[in-house]
């Protein structure tokens, strides 16, 4: 069986005192509004444009760039065995992200959210030991990759909780599903800097980018879910959920904020 672990993914925003008022990027929806899927696909465009340099009033940081001390890469089995670590990782393109559509559920509030990102590029130090379709893989250095035409369906657990009067949304979970146009890719000091060997394992690598990518689904789905979760969990945390619907139902999962990935 495969296993994938992916840890110390830390998006460093600290959860501030929440929206009072309605800010000016929030666009208002009636979920009783038979257009509201246009509406509320407005209102998502709206915040990821104010997510990409940043919410200073909350203390949430650019996702554009997007700066992450460490991902952690284990999987064992499969055409991919990955012992890997990537630092100083520096994700750039989510603030170009086009929202396509935007659904709520009526009955749980689940998101169900399809984006595209033209241009993706994911830079830093990594330290490899594995296998990537059959091919040996060893060395340390810099890295960066380039998935391009990237359009991701997103799919939002959602929970609603109480505090200070106001009802918030609880995402406790994030399923992806993506498809890409293509990808680039680079890795430095490969196999020791030996030049033959990386410049050969670089461009058998990049002129068979379908199945690297696929090869890599696993591990590319688990490190956008994550990112998601954190920036989503940190913004819902903050902005009451009725400045995006006002009708919002006026029931509640519990009666205080819960802690961060609880269902």
């Amino acid at each position: 069986m495969e296993k994938l672990f992916i840890v110390g993914l830390i998006l460093h925003g600290c959860v501030a005192d929440h929206y009072t008022t309605k800010p000016d990027f929030i666009k208002t929806c009636l979920k009783s509004d038979p257009n509201f899927d246009d509406c509320s696909k407005e209102s998502v465009q709206r915040l990821f444009n104010a997510l990409g340099p940043g919410l200073p009033d909350i203390n949430l940081p650019p996702i554009d760039p997007l700066n992450i001390p460490k991902i952690r890469i284990l999987q064992g089995e499969g055409p991919v065995n990955v012992n890997a670590a990537l630092e100083n990782v520096v994700v750039t393109g989510f603030g170009k992200t086009e929202v396509i559509s935007s659904q709520v559920d009526s009955k749980n509030y689940a998101f169900f959210t399809r984006v595209r990102v033209p241009k993706m590029r994911i830079e830093g130090t990594y330290d490899l030991k594995g296998r990537i379709l059959l091919i040996p893989l060893v060395g340390n250095g810099l890295c960066w990759f380039e998935p391009s035409n990237m359009s991701i369906d997103i799919i939002s657990d959602v929970k609603l909780y109480e505090k200070d009067g106001f009802s918030f949304f609880n995402v406790t979970k994030v399923h992806v599903k993506y498809n890409i146009g293509g990808m680039k890719l680079h890795m430095s000091n490969l196999f020791d800097g030996i030049s033959s060997l990386e410049d050969g394992t670089n461009a058998y690598l990049n002129s068979n980018w379908r199945p690297v990518s696929e090869s890599l689904r696993p591990i590319l789905s688990k490190t956008i879910e994550d990112i998601l979760l954190d920036f989503m969990q940190q913004i819902f945390h903050n902005l009451p959920a009725n400045f995006m619907i006002e009708d919002l139902k006026t029931h509640f999962t519990n009666n205080k904020k819960p802690r961060k990935g609880s269902d």
